[in-house]
């Protein structure tokens, strides 16, 4: 074929995958199928410019026959074919049901990430529901945050400042509230959100945390109105480098805390309790001296361990 460009190259690799591909996904099955050769290029980096063209395609050219069905990982798809990304999504779902990897699995992708991160700088708890006291059928449900987490101010301001903070009966630290999925869609998002701002009341900041979340439009449209009524945030977390986790909408941070709710997590849950009872030690001596959740201190170690527990591939 004359002038093959990488365009092409793209198409044909989506026509005979029938499946969305990141552009790393369709340069490797092109290599598989022998299509490199009919390429009349030279460059170093190929996986770039595929994925570079594909970009420049779509927000261009208005006939682009491509679209970008998500962003972590980036993937693409022909518009032809679009009508039946449903079916492919659903097999992808159910596949998903069948991971060995639960919930809890994510908590130190979050601990890692929110350890890290510049919004947070904080140090978590995980919150085990069992331990909680047996109440009523239904009366702690969507009490308890997954994990909590606390912003110490130690690194940041000097003893003097810390102590000008406690003269001026001014707040340095900062509570937070985890509720952690593994899926966000459209069919769980009311009910994942609201069980975030039921068990987030507490602390001055709530978020719904999740390993895959959808990115249709109407899904960020609802997300979006959600976040502007209700105030909790969303962090998408990215198994493959921790650190590069995003904060889709943040939390609104709430001045003044939810003493009732708090003094009913205290009497109904001993990890609760602990983590208080940690923090305000910690505040009295002035530096972290208690147990927190466990982190990933370096993301190669962190893809390993993923992969074990089936995260990754």
């Amino acid at each position: 074929m004359m002038n093959y460009s990488f365009l092409d190259l793209a198409k044909e690799v989506l026509e005979r995958k029938n499946v969305p591909l990141s552009a790393e996904e369709m340069w490797e099955f092109a290599g598989q199928q022998g299509l490199w050769e009919r390429l009349n290029s030279s460059g170093k980096t190929p996986v770039r410019t595929l994925s570079a063209r594909i970009y420049v395609d779509i927000k261009n050219n208005e006939n682009s026959c491509f679209t970008q069905v998500s962003k972590r990982p980036a993937k693409f798809y022909l518009k032809d074919k679009i009508a039946g990304l449903d079916q492919y999504e659903e097999k992808q779902e159910k596949a998903g049901d069948r991971h060995k990897f639960k919930e809890r699995d994510l908590h130190i992708l979050l601990s890692s990430f929110v350890r890290t991160d510049e919004h947070f700088k904080c140090l978590t708890k995980t919150i085990y529901h069992e331990v909680s006291k047996r109440g009523r059928s239904g009366k702690n449900k969507w009490l308890h945050p997954d994990i909590v987490g606390v912003h110490f101010p130690f690194e940041s301001y000097t003893e003097n400042t810390l102590k000008l903070f406690d003269m001026l009966k001014v707040n340095p630290y900062k509570l937070y509230s985890f509720e952690m999925k593994i899926s966000v869609n459209l069919a769980n998002l009311r009910e994942c959100y609201f069980q975030s701002v039921s068990n987030s009341s507490w602390a001055h900041e709530g978020y719904l945390v999740a390993l895959n979340i959808s990115e249709e439009p109407e899904m960020m449209d609802e997300l979006r109105r959600l976040n502007n009524a209700f105030g909790i945030g969303v962090i998408r977390l990215d198994a493959e480098h921790f650190m590069q986790s995003e904060i889709l909408f943040s939390a609104k941070e709430k001045e003044s805390l939810d003493w009732d709710t708090i003094n009913r997590l205290v009497d109904d849950n001993r990890d609760f309790q602990h983590f208080l009872n940690d923090l305000m030690e910690d505040i009295k001596v002035g530096k972290v001296k208690s147990i927190y959740d466990e982190i990933y201190e370096d993301e190669e170690v962190a893809q390993i361990k993923c992969k074990e527990k089936g995260i990754l591939p």
